[in-house]
């Protein structure tokens, strides 16, 4: 039987008269294990209270000694029953509750469900608004995969670059707050159109941050990439072969790192992405590593069409001129019956949709966000379901974990970049 020995660290009964310690053999496997002593498998709990899975996950690990077996996630520590809490609101009340399921890119979230019900009320909507959705959706992609590139940085044990990427999403906090008051629940969008438009500084700004924002992009690039611990953390980690990503329904980052070149913003077009010039990063490998550099590479691309945006934004309303979808400003509706009558309407009746059903899935920092309404004429809508890129990312946890280390599951986990609020709904 083959063995590998190891130097006790202790004086140990038994050491020889110069006090050097015996030389123990243990077993180089568990196949070398003594049969008549036998053994089982060692169950862990990895959360739901603990940093490194990013939220209150619960991932309970069967072990045989430190390589993984099998992954169970557990979820639902945070569930805010959202879905049926649209069933109960107006079109334009279900927008704060977005802020809240992808809290790190709340914009895009906005911009989805504003899509959805659009389409199911047949609504175009201005070209000045529509640019302005596009910032946001880069913008919320930006700062998502800062959180992501920063928060794994530290799992695994680099702590400047989550330094240099907070600094950077803080830059594009200023601007929300600037855009809407808020920096995290901007609840941005309304139902043909928008909360406000941009302030002029809000230009200037956003343009001095796509000029510098590349210089970071550059620094995390030179200290991660070729970063030998980096590589080795990351490498031949968590492998999902192209096949596997498409069976298990995976979008994003995800799928691409996968060397799947699907992407919903070339392939599925909507807000007018097809008339931008930008690429989509796709990796080979299907490991960690891969997800790593897909992202970083989104963060350029996302630059690059912010840049676009900027020169292509139009003058004219963000709002559709319909005073049944979008409120009368105050001044009219202080001075003219006919404007405080659609004033109130809105207010108490809410947008009604016509019967019917609609879908519309964008490209969110994690993958395909999809929003479902069903309408039964009201201004309610009678179903509201949410496809989450997240929720369904995460079910390829345990396939990616099988036969790693408990420490591979760290880097696996992180990796798939979830985020709770969206998971659980």
């Amino acid at each position: 039987m083959s063995k590998r020995t190891v130097e006790l660290s202790v004086a140990t009964p038994g050491a020889d008269a110069h006090g050097d310690p015996l030389r123990v053999p243990i077993p180089a496997s568990p196949a070398d294990v003594d049969p008549e002593l036998g053994g089982e498998h060692l169950l862990i709990n990895l959360g739901p209270q603990h940093p490194a899975t990013h939220g209150v996950l619960r991932l309970v690990v069967e072990l045989e000694g430190e390589t993984v077996v099998r992954v169970i996630p557990h979820v639902g520590y945070l569930h805010s029953g959202f879905e049926k809490l649209g069933e109960y609101r107006h079109y334009n009340q279900i927008v704060p509750l977005t802020d809240r399921t992808d809290y790190l890119a709340p914009m895009s979230n906005n911009v989805g469900v504003a899509l959805a019900a659009e389409k199911l009320m047949g609504i175009e909507i201005t070209p000045r608004c529509q640019v302005l959705r596009v910032i946001a959706c880069e913008m919320s992609r930006i700062i998502s995969h800062l959180v992501w590139l920063g928060t794994t940085s530290i799992d695994l044990g680099a702590f400047t670059p989550f330094l240099w990427a907070f600094q950077q999403r803080e830059r594009i906090y200023n601007l929300q707050e600037m855009w809407t008051g808020a920096r995290l629940t901007t609840s941005l969008t309304r139902v043909g159109g928008l909360l406000a438009d941009v302030p002029d500084k809000f230009v200037t700004d956003l343009r001095e941050f796509t000029e510098t924002f590349p210089d970071t992009l550059d620094e995390i690039d030179r200290v991660l990439t070729r970063n030998a611990v980096w590589v080795g953390r990351t490498q031949n980690i968590g492998v999902l072969t192209a096949q596997e990503a498409i069976n298990y329904s995976l979008s994003g980052p995800m799928l691409r790192a996968s060397g799947v070149p699907w992407d919903m913003r070339k392939d599925k077009p909507y807000l007018g992405y097809e008339t931008y010039d930008f690429d989509v990063p796709v990796g080979e490998n299907g490991d960690v590593y891969d997800r790593f550099l897909v992202r970083l590479e989104e963060c350029y691309q996302s630059n690059r069409i912010l840049a676009q945006a900027l020169d292509r934004l139009p003058d004219g309303p963000i709002n559709v001129d319909d005073p049944r979808v979008i409120l009368p400003p105050k001044s009219r509706a202080m001075n003219d019956m006919e404007a405080m009558i659609y004033h109130f309407k809105q207010v108490m009746e809410g947008v009604k949709a016509p019967v019917g059903e609609a879908y519309a899935g964008i490209e969110n920092p994690k993958g395909e966000l999809g929003n479902y309404f069903v309408s039964d004429g009201t201004a309610k809508p009678v179903r509201w379901r949410i496809r989450p890129p997240a929720f369904i990312n995460l079910a390829s946890i345990s396939k990616m974990a099988e036969g790693h280390l408990l420490s591979d599951l760290i880097a696996i986990n992180a990796s798939v970049d979830i985020v709770m609020g969206e998971v659980d709904r």
